[in-house]
């Protein structure tokens, strides 16, 4: 009587052994087995209309009529966070200096620093002021912007193109100083404390006083 009971237990046991061979070897679709993707890979999360109107954001400088590209971001288009419109960074710039201002949503110095450029950019005198968001979700970026109350114009550089022109480091913020002749003047590796800050560093390193 007891040899069934030990028959049955031999049997369970095959079986299960076969299930799991099965499932081992069985094939698989591309969205079982791909990993997960990395934030690098993940795709940008463009902004929809409403986020840019939401935003309100001033509206990208635009090449002058026959502005030559030239410097070290000659060769960049990036998109324009307002309207989504191509912006081709060095003939935008051309013949003016201009300040430049990578930054990320998540960063917090960002946050504080970017109040103050918008104070700096009102200024008689200001060097043009665009901001570089260096991370691929625009649409974070714009509401970000939203909420600080911040309208500069500014770009949507997903691959940190400019940083990598510049020979910046990875870090945020960071300021790009950039002459009206296209070549870089200074690259700044700190948060401004404000537009005093600003308007000191742009003077010393661009001769512009404001």
């Amino acid at each position: 009587m007891k040899s069934v009971p030990v028959a049955w237990r031999w049997t369970l046991a095959a079986l299960i052994a076969v299930v799991a061979l099965a499932v081992a070897i069985w094939p698989r679709s591309a969205r079982e087995t791909a990993p997960a993707a990395t934030a690098s890979e993940r795709p940008a999360a463009t902004a929809a209309a409403a986020d840019r109107a939401a935003a309100g954001l001033a509206a990208c400088p635009r090449p002058a009529p026959g502005a030559v590209a030239a410097g070290p971001l000659a060769g960049i288009t990036l998109d324009c966070l307002a309207d989504g419109a191509p912006v081709d960074l060095a003939a935008a710039l051309a013949g003016r200096p201009a300040l430049l201002n990578l930054w990320t949503y998540w960063c917090p110095p960002c946050a504080e620093e970017l109040p103050a450029l918008q104070r700096y950019a009102a200024r008689p005198g200001a060097v043009p002021v665009l901001t570089v968001h260096s991370d691929p979700d625009e649409a974070k970026a714009l509401a970000r912007l939203t909420d600080l109350g911040v309208r500069l114009p500014g770009v949507q550089d997903a691959a940190a193109r400019v940083r990598v022109a510049a020979k910046a480091p990875a870090v945020q913020p960071v300021s790009v100083l950039v002459r009206p002749d296209g070549s870089i003047a200074k690259v700044v590796v700190r948060p401004f404390r404000d537009a005093d800050d600003i308007a000191a560093t742009v003077a010393a390193e661009l001769g512009v006083p404001a």
